[in-house]
């Protein structure tokens, strides 16, 4: 596979929060709302996916909310409230958790990152994340040791649109100064990530790092990143024939 630039999603791609079903538990009862840590693993990514169906990828969920991402993330811990069914959590509890995974203590690399992006780097691919994300992304991908193998942080809030709309993708190859056909983009969603980026010109390859449940072949192109340096033709190499899809 050919590129010049490497693009990548972040949450599920690059980072995941291990404790954040935890760290929900721990905040929501310090405001008087009692729930298991079970339950907040599956009201969590239920919520989201409310209201990701919500959305419009025409416009950023966060930016376009009247009172800002803090009024959006406020909403979602409401809603999180409502499926538990008892009293509504306090602003105060938002906002406990809009600052808790603002910061790098909440969030872990997956094992491989880190050198995986130090080697593309070095090896001459430009390299960036596009993400649907608010704007404490890049404080927290600096925090987390990634901003400096990156040459662009292209999120959400910061473009207006969300992936997989075309103007996110155009926007990330515009920073990197590529043509979409001279880019790949990794990412764990099918719509958002493939779908997305190969509507713009862009190769594309899904990340799934669940094993198959079945025992059967991967679910996605990848099961981790580690292959990736194998996969790219490093700039200023001679090409290969693109296999076909």
């Amino acid at each position: 596979m050919d590129a010049r630039a490497i693009t990548f999603d972040v949450t599920g791609t690059l980072i995941h929060s291990p404790r954040l079903a935890a760290i929900y538990q721990e905040v929501l009862a310090r405001h008087g709302v009692a729930a298991e840590v079970g339950e907040l693993a599956r009201l969590v990514p239920l919520v989201w996916q409310e209201m990701a169906c919500a959305a419009d990828m025409a416009e950023d969920r966060f930016s376009s909310h009247p009172d800002g991402a803090r009024g959006w993330w406020q909403r979602f811990v409401e809603r999180i409230g409502e499926h538990l069914g008892g009293a509504a959590p306090s602003p105060f509890a938002a906002a406990e958790l809009f600052a808790r995974f603002a910061r790098a203590e909440a969030w872990e690399l997956y094992p491989e990152v880190d050198d995986v992006l130090a080697g593309l780097h070095r090896r001459g691919f430009r390299l960036a994340v596009v993400s649907n994300w608010d704007a404490r992304l890049p404080g927290l991908l600096a925090e987390l040791g990634l901003a400096h193998h990156l040459d662009a942080i292209v999120y959400s809030a910061g473009v207006g649109v969300e992936k997989p709309h075309p103007r996110i993708f155009r926007a990330v190859c515009h920073e990197l100064e590529v043509d979409p056909a001279d880019a790949l983009h990794v990412g764990d969603r099918v719509k958002e990530d493939v779908e997305g980026a190969l509507a713009v010109g862009m190769e594309a390859l899904l990340l799934v790092r669940r094993p198959s449940s079945r025992g059967g072949p991967p679910a996605g192109d990848l099961s981790d990143l580690a292959p990736l340096p194998e996969i790219v033709t490093p700039p200023g190499r001679p090409r290969s024939l693109r296999a076909p899809r």
